[in-house]
């Protein structure tokens, strides 16, 4: 499966990287590509491209606040969650994922 996503807290600093860690090792565990854009103080960091969003299995955000650009995810699957989730239980996360993206093939 082919994973995109957006991690922002509400200070932008150290549950999104936490959030995007976690994601990250989560979804290289079950063998799945992901990619992960933080936004925060510093702005936006490794930022999704046009092809990664269009070649997305489905849309992750592990998100706290508000987000730039979300529009850019229309017409994809969606998964809004907080960054506390992504923290806790990533590995329960992507399973859920999974079955998400198989049910809305």
């Amino acid at each position: 499966m082919n994973i995109v996503s957006v991690c922002a807290c509400t200070v932008g600093i150290a549950h999104t990287y936490i959030a995007a860690e976690k994601l990250e090792q989560a979804a290289k565990k079950k063998g799945h590509l992901i990619q992960i854009e933080t936004q925060g103080t510093i702005g936006s960091e490794n930022e999704l491209t046009e092809e990664s969003i269009n070649n997305a299995d489905i849309v992750l955000l592990a998100v706290d606040v508000k987000i730039s650009n979300k529009e850019r995810f229309d017409g994809k699957k969606i998964v809004e969650i907080p960054t506390d989730l992504a923290i806790k239980s990533p590995n329960k996360l992507i399973e859920k994922i999974e079955e998400i993206a198989a049910s809305k093939s």
